[in-house]
């Protein structure tokens, strides 16, 4: 594998993940090059001459040839100083009681979707600060502002020490998952293939931020709805 590899990456996770390992992946293959952009925005891989995209979706776009990297869990979580003013929320419901913060890309986006034992609960939640990055959700929960729901290879680090708590473990949400894309009439070049493995070899068999997530029944062993 040689040569320049055009990438596409949406900005959280290729800043958190991507970048991190270029240096095994340049140690690897020394005669690789890489242009990545990050964009929140989807890529048009064929106008836009990406080599591949990594997208967050439940489903690939059906024109693409994709494989999947690893699944993306979301949790509701605050700071310890959260939730020693507020009491975790038990049921999605409790959320109506809480100041969540919202992720709203699209600017009016309140909804949180969970599976639980009584099957699907939509909960319209609110608060008084709506952003449309998630890294700046992930600031403001860790500052105590208020409860979030984010994804875990995002907090997985601040899960692990304790920056963060979960909640409503027992209640997972829509199913979603990390994919690399490409397009099906091109060539599979060395470059392109060596990439894909090196990924799916990274986040592989679980990935590596979903270490520290607690176990579903876990919430249930304490009354309080806080994992330590």
């Amino acid at each position: 594998p040689r040569g320049l590899l055009k990438l596409h990456a949406p900005v959280d996770f290729g800043v958190r993940h991507l970048t991190p390992a270029l240096p095994t992946l340049f140690a690897a293959n020394p005669e690789l090059r890489v242009d990545l952009t990050f964009d929140d925005h989807p890529a048009n891989l064929a106008e836009d001459g990406f080599d591949v995209a990594i997208v967050i979706e439940k489903e690939p776009n059906a024109g693409l040839a994709a494989r999947k990297l690893a699944p993306m869990k979301r949790i509701v979580c605050a700071s310890p100083d959260y939730f020693r003013r507020h009491r975790a929320p038990r049921t999605p419901e409790e959320l109506l009681q809480h100041n969540c913060l919202v992720f709203a890309p699209q600017g009016n986006e309140r909804h949180w979707c969970f599976n639980g034992p009584a099957g699907e609960t939509k909960v319209v939640v609110d608060g008084n600060v709506r952003l449309n990055n998630q890294n700046a959700i992930r600031q403001a929960a860790l500052a105590g502002v208020g409860i979030a729901l984010l994804p875990t290879y995002l907090i997985g680090a601040d899960l692990q020490r304790g920056a963060l708590q979960p909640a409503l473990v027992g209640h997972s949400t829509s199913e979603v998952s990390i994919w690399a894309v490409y397009l099906r009439n091109r060539h599979l070049s060395p470059k392109v293939r060596t990439f894909i493995d090196f990924l799916f070899e990274r986040f592989q068999p679980q990935a590596p931020w979903d270490a520290t997530v607690p176990a579903p029944d876990a919430q249930a062993r304490r009354g309080n709805g806080l994992i330590a």
